[in-house]
């Protein structure tokens, strides 16, 4: 049996999947964030017992995160949840265990999933996209992640757009993050006079009816087929599977793909869109299938 771990901001997820891929068990606690390093470690040791009770035996362990470890010296960088930066979590959580830990980025671990028994199951090459939060992507080549030299592939939430754009946190300007994010579609609306108090879902919500909102909507689309026609053009995946909170915008399957196909540098565009099969349950599903059945 495999156990999941998804490390969040706000919680710790776990689950076992059976050798077919079935879920069994699932378990939550909150991540003690304001607590620290140490404390979050233990709280998935913790996490880790209860399940591999729940198996009646050990069971390999794959954790999914934010950010991605260093390939200069296995620590993880990149991390929302600031205290695991510079840290050598897998090794670390091993010595907690006693046993190999596979430590992955969460957008990864969500295309993992959709490609091997979700949304692209059927597909060769998937691109997984997650827009939340922030954004990000894994690659997906025959049912094995592609990660690349710097253990970076797929970080397309950090191409810049727009390089009179907004400041993003890791130091450039206009990056796609900063624009296709829950916040980047806010920030928007804002620009083009909205007020400050509503979440993504309610500008997409409101573009219906109100012209501010359907304008920010209206460039949002546009970001969107101009920074996936750049990795149509490089990857020409068989497939993208769209995962987060704004992958519930309709649109972005109809409006979204047609802008793409603007700037796609082929006659026809034939890559389906598609949303995701697993919805939040696609990380913590990725980092229990990061071990073979």
């Amino acid at each position: 049996m495999r156990i999941g771990i998804d490390l969040g901001g706000t919680k710790t997820e776990g689950v076992i999947l059976d050798r077919g891929g079935e879920e069994l068990v699932r378990r939550r606690y909150p991540t003690p964030r304001a607590e620290g390093y140490e404390a979050i470690l233990n709280t998935i040791g913790s996490l880790i017992a209860e399940l591999d009770q729940f198996a009646g035996h050990q069971c390999t362990v794959g954790v999914c995160t934010p950010g991605a470890v260093s390939q200069v010296n296995g620590c993880l960088k990149n991390s929302n949840t600031v205290c695991m930066n510079g840290r050598p979590v897998a090794s670390d959580l091993e010595n907690l265990i006693g046993r190999p830990v596979r430590l992955e980025n969460d957008a990864n671990c969500f295309a993992l999933a959709e490609a091997i028994d979700g949304a692209g199951k059927n597909a060769g090459s998937v691109f997984g996209i997650i827009l939340g939060t922030g954004v990000g992507a894994g690659i997906v080549i025959n049912r094995t992640l592609f990660k690349g030299l710097h253990h970076i592939a797929g970080e397309w939430g950090h191409n810049v757009l727009e390089a009179d754009g907004p400041l993003c946190y890791c130091g450039n300007h206009g990056c796609v993050e900063t624009f296709l994010s829950g916040p980047g579609l806010v920030a928007e609306y804002v620009r083009q006079g909205g007020d400050t108090s509503v979440d993504a879902t309610t500008v997409a919500t409101r573009a219906v009816h109100d012209p501010r909102a359907g304008e920010a909507l209206n460039v949002f689309l546009d970001r969107f087929g101009r920074a996936l026609a750049m990795v149509i053009n490089i990857l020409d995946p068989d497939l993208v599977v769209l995962g987060g909170g704004l992958s519930k915008i309709e649109r972005l399957y109809i409006e979204g793909r047609q802008r793409t196909a603007l700037y796609v540098f082929n006659e026809d565009f034939r890559t389906p869109i598609v949303s995701n099969s697993h919805g939040d349950s696609g990380g913590v599903r990725g980092a229990a299938l990061l071990w073979p059945e």
